[in-house]
């Protein structure tokens, strides 16, 4: 069944219209990036909040997503700056500002603000990394979270009957890379040292049964997911300590279908999985000569960006396949993959759904709002990222879909 008229949100984009509010609002004038509050917190607080964001994604969309019939906008409303709108589809998994989203990057706790506040993202294959570093990893104390974390680690690889992680073979004989992917398990639980074992044992266990290294090579059915997501590299993004910057693009305006892109729930979980590992390849973990500082000691420096396109996508209905498919990735994300996403940019939303957002800020925590900035248009990423992206989001690059890579799609 082809959606005929707008496609509707995801049930992340449906958090930022949470709360009903006016329906006839005119987008008259760009909407400045909802960042506020996005600038402050300190990488402990950052940390912290990624595990309590985790625990309370669900109850957060739920909540939502219960007192939301979908934002009140009219379909028959002029929305004046807005491109013309071909028939829209359905929008697809992640959208905006949730507990959930924000855990499943990051596993999704995060670390990072506003783009003129801290460093951001992870790097890619040239020179890509944090400036500096060595391959040695700073000697920790006997009872140090990440020292005991180590030495547990034979056990849980031994549990799990799986020794990778995001590319890295875990082992005590390659002990700066597996460090560095332990310290990633601690920051997004805050140094507790059960939770982050128990997430890395769950982790090794979903890894070796999905195999998303295997996910991120197949090749997928066009017709469902053509033009959904693309992935790029770029540099100089403003404030960002790293050369070369990763940023993965969803498309939602690209479904056609909901029924084709979103019914079979484990054929969409192949594809956004594998891109989600693609971008994580492309951080170079294995290569890193860097260490990632200990808990609340500074940011994470390997980590992606996001961007959520809404261009368009109609905020005024919630498919059922779509829900779930949001569901189950953020659920998915969340637990597999922490600490690596800094920050989410939702652009092309509705002016009225950037008010609705600020007010939705109300029901979530103030650390996770940090992480999430709501742009009207596209060019206006430029601002945020720079230069170095593609035209249709105010950079000097070929459009999207000329210079990002995207899943192998059959012809």
């Amino acid at each position: 069944m082809a959606d005929s008229a707008k496609p509707a949100a995801p049930a992340e984009a449906a958090e930022v219209a949470a709360p009903s509010a006016a329906s006839t609002e005119k987008q008259s004038e760009p909407l400045a990036p909802q960042s506020t509050d996005f600038t402050d917190s300190t990488d402990s607080t950052d940390s912290a909040r990624q595990g309590l964001e985790a625990t309370t994604e669900q109850k957060h969309i739920d909540h939502v997503l219960a007192r939301t019939p979908g934002p009140a906008l009219d379909d028959n409303e002029t929305q004046e700056p807005m491109p013309p709108v071909a028939p829209q589809p359905a929008v697809g998994v992640e959208s905006l500002p949730t507990e959930a989203s924000q855990k499943a990057s990051d596993a999704v706790p995060i670390t990072n603000t506003s783009p003129s506040s801290v460093p951001t993202l992870g790097h890619s294959p040239s020179p890509a990394g944090p400036a500096t570093g060595s391959s040695a990893w700073p000697e920790t104390a006997a009872d140090h979270p990440l020292t005991l974390f180590f030495e547990a680690l034979d056990d849980l690889v031994h549990q799990s009957g799986h020794d990778d992680v995001y590319g890295v073979k875990l082992s005590r004989s390659n002990e700066f890379h597996t460090k560095l992917i332990l310290q990633k398990f601690l920051r997004a639980n805050a140094n507790d040292l059960d939770k982050a074992k128990q997430q890395l044992l769950d982790t090794l266990k979903w890894r070796k049964d999905f195999d998303p290294t295997k996910a991120a090579r197949e090749t997928l059915d066009r017709s469902k997911f053509h033009g959904l997501g693309y992935i790029i590299e770029v540099d100089g993004v403003p404030e960002s300590k790293n050369k070369t910057d990763v940023v993965t693009f969803n498309i939602y305006g690209a479904v056609k279908d909901n029924k084709a892109t979103f019914g079979d729930l484990d054929a969409f979980l192949r594809w956004r999985v594998g891109l989600m590992e693609r971008s994580i390849q492309k951080l170079n973990l294995s290569s890193a000569t860097a260490p990632i500082p200990n808990f609340g000691e500074g940011p994470d420096p390997y980590q992606g960006f996001q961007v959520h396109d809404y261009l368009h996508v109609s905020f005024l209905r919630q498919d059922p396949l779509v829900k779930a498919a949001t569901k189950k990735t953020i659920e998915v994300l969340g637990r597999y993959y922490p600490e690596t996403l800094s920050r989410k940019f939702f652009v092309n939303v509705p002016v009225v759904m950037g008010w609705l957002f600020n007010a939705t800020k109300l029901f979530i925590a103030k650390e996770t709002v940090k992480k999430f900035t709501v742009l009207s248009y596209g060019n206006q990423l430029a601002n945020e990222l720079g230069q170095g992206i593609p035209t249709e989001y105010g950079g000097t690059q070929g459009p999207l879909n000329e210079v990002g890579e995207g899943m192998q799609l059959a012809a």
